[in-house]
């Protein structure tokens, strides 16, 4: 299965999901993703906001910011993507592709260090990631390469081996439920 017709594949599953089990599995991914070393290690979160029947993030980034945390959620301008500090979690409205963004232009998110939780639709055990296509990502992590990251998913999206290529970067840790 190519890319396009794996991403049609995962998409219409997750379409399928009925929205308690969308925020079932999201708690379970929550409690996970808080519990992790790179959470609690992290003082910025680079985190995103859940679009269609991605696991919610919101709970998530709320909870940062109750620990003190900065939280910062990416906004595109052009074929570039910024994180932009976000401490008011309903300042946003659709933006690319009708994804919530910030609705404010900075501040643009400064910490190299920061935790960055990935979007995806197709995920292997190793980190390997496809995502939605448009490489914003990708691009971000090879501009800023140090950063941890994290991708929660839904079981059904982690596949047993990923094809991927040589601009393709991994993520550290892939927690599913």
């Amino acid at each position: 299965m190519d890319k396009q017709q794996l991403r049609k594949a995962i998409r219409e599953k997750k379409r399928a999901m009925p929205p308690e089990e969308i925020e079932r599995r999201s708690e379970i991914l929550a409690r996970l993703f808080l519990e992790t070393p790179a959470y609690r290690q992290a003082r910025t979160l680079y985190g995103y906001l859940p679009y269609n029947q991605e696991v919610r993030t919101i709970p998530i980034l709320e909870q940062a910011l109750r620990d003190g945390k900065q939280v910062a959620v990416p906004k595109v301008y052009g074929d570039t993507m910024h994180f932009l500090l976000l401490e008011d979690l309903t300042q946003v409205a659709k933006g690319y592709a009708g994804i919530p963004e910030p609705i404010a232009d900075g501040p643009v998110a400064q910490d190299p260090a920061a935790l960055v939780l990935m979007p995806g639709l197709a995920f292997d055990p190793q980190g390997h990631r496809i995502g939605y296509g448009g490489g914003f990502y990708d691009k971000f992590l090879a501009q800023e390469p140090e950063h941890p990251t994290v991708a929660l998913c839904y079981d059904f999206q982690v596949l047993p081996h990923l094809d991927t290529q040589e601009f393709d970067i991994p993520v550290d840790l892939v927690l599913w439920a």
